[in-house]
């Protein structure tokens, strides 16, 4: 991976979804050393604070999508975290977001889109955030993404004047989806490795399979959802799902895109730490991302 200068934002927001906490992340993953373990790595690193994220106390709900909760204000974090990714691209560096309920992703999506080179999304996730508000049981916009930065969703969710499209993405990882979100995923033409398909075939088959997939992409945006993982090892996630990956699985996704070359930006996202345990899922996170970024074993 080309040594690129790297900026650091984070995003604590937990308007997506209803489970507080998940606005401390951004804090927990700093606290646990994440701009430390990155220089020691050998990279040039600068974190360029928060972005705001309005107040649950101050919120106007006039202009929410219905059963989009929190649609007005996610949106506006959206553009925030659009304009962060833009200006990143736009001096040729790499971004790392912290979140943060996933929503925050909408911008980042948006925004890595913007590049002049072919862009491909791995997104690293035990949900398909695939729902839109007429199919999502909850409501909760952090369900809602991927569908959203498709367009299939209305204003205010749709971020940038362009979409990604279906086979520009890769899920990994997938193993809980809500009953229309499912019929949708499988006509949508996404490419879906499941815990069953990582089960049955192994990690490096998968992401060997999902690099092909990609292969007309010249630069690649990774969203990861830290509940991806078994919640045996990463406790503290605001929507754990057991079945998920192992330490080992989750860091040879992370080492076979830092080999790959084409990384140019991270979403970092859902660690909770009123959930978490000692902060190990926000140190299990700097972990990972120092796995992305070039720490090898030998």
């Amino acid at each position: 991976m080309q040594r690129k200068p790297i900026r650091i934002y984070g995003i604590p927001m937990d308007l997506g979804q209803r489970r507080r906490g998940v606005d401390m992340g951004p804090s927990a993953i700093r606290y646990a050393g994440l701009r430390e373990r990155l220089s020691a790595l050998g990279w040039q690193v600068r974190d360029h604070g928060n972005i705001a994220v309005p107040d649950h106390q101050h919120l106007d709900h006039h202009n929410d999508i219905t059963n989009a909760h929190n649609s007005t204000a996610v949106a506006q974090v959206a553009h925030a975290s659009f304009t962060a990714m833009h200006a990143t691209i736009h001096a040729d560096e790499i971004a790392i977001f912290l979140g943060g309920d996933h929503s925050c992703a909408l911008g980042t999506l948006a925004g890595a889109y913007t590049r002049p080179e072919p862009i491909g999304v791995i997104w690293v996730d035990a949900h398909a955030d695939f729902n839109t508000p007429a199919t999502s049981p909850s409501g909760n916009v952090h369900g809602m993404v991927v569908s959203a930065a498709m367009g299939l969703c209305p204003a205010p969710l749709q971020i940038g004047d362009s979409f990604i499209q279906a086979h520009q993405v890769v899920m990994i990882a997938i193993r809980d989806l809500d009953p229309a979100e499912r019929i949708a995923l499988r006509a949508s033409g996404i490419l879906v490795i499941t815990m069953r398909d990582i089960d049955e075939h192994g990690m490096a088959i998968m992401m060997r399979r999902a690099l092909t997939h990609l292969q007309a992409a010249t630069a690649i945006h990774v969203s990861f959802d830290m509940d991806a993982l078994d919640p045996s090892v990463a406790p503290g996630v605001g929507t754990p799902v057991s079945g998920g990956l192992s330490i080992r699985e989750a860091h040879l996704i992370m080492e076979t895109l830092c080999d790959d070359g084409r990384i140019q930006s991270l979403d970092l996202v859902e660690v909770n730490p009123i959930l978490d345990q000692f902060n190990h899922t926000a140190t299990l996170a700097v972990d990972l991302t120092a796995s992305l970024f070039g720490q090898r074993i030998l």
